[in-house]
């Protein structure tokens, strides 16, 4: 018996080509020359499709920004705070040093300066989850005494991720491995930690 594609997959299938043609053209043309009628036309998608799901051309771009930074930086427990801060900072600097991860998120955080409703969804969708699983990890490593009780880890958050965005903004050379290691030792230092 012969059925036909199933809704959800077809839909799926769309969502995939249409946020890969919006990284594939943010890569080619730069991130102000991508338009929706261009992300559409790569997609083999209506822009009736794309407005159904994504307000605009940021709204696409950050859906796939953010499905890729959630992969490369995970909040791992090994039991070593260091060790695995270490591998969450090292895998956000891997995505925003290369295109089109990096030039797609430096266009969107040029357009939140003026679009009050982007920056709403930055906020909402990409900032403040991955802000909150930052902490939450920095907290069971209190629980399991290598953090001491008093310590802000939320400040601590703000500690590790500020350099990082700091250079990706001012487009200055990312961190290597030896100075994500440093980063970490520092921020880990301020908050009491023990060294390992």
């Amino acid at each position: 018996m012969i059925t036909s594609p199933s809704p959800l997959r077809r839909s799926e299938s769309s969502r995939r080509a249409t946020l890969e043609a919006a990284l594939d053209l943010c890569t080619e043309k730069g991130y102000g020359r991508v338009t929706v009628e261009a992300i559409a036309a790569r997609a083999g998608v209506s822009k009736k499709t794309i407005y159904r799901w994504w307000p605009s051309k940021s709204a696409v771009l950050l859906e796939a920004f953010t499905e890729a930074l959630t992969l490369a930086t995970p909040f791992a427990d090994t039991g070593d705070i260091a060790t695995d801060l270490r591998t969450h900072v090292t895998g956000a600097v891997n995505v925003l040093a290369v295109p089109p991860f990096g030039p797609a998120y430096a266009g969107i955080l040029s357009e939140i300066h003026h679009d009050d409703a982007l920056a709403e969804t930055v906020r909402t969708q990409l900032i403040e989850p991955r802000f909150e699983a930052a902490v939450s990890r920095l907290r069971r490593a209190q629980e399991q005494g290598q953090i001491p009780p008093d310590a802000n880890v939320r400040l601590a958050v703000e500690m590790l991720y500020g350099p990082v965005y700091y250079r990706h903004v001012l487009r200055k050379p990312m961190q290597d491995a030896e100075t994500v290691a440093e980063l970490v030792g520092h921020v880990l230092r301020s908050l009491g930690a023990a060294e390992g």
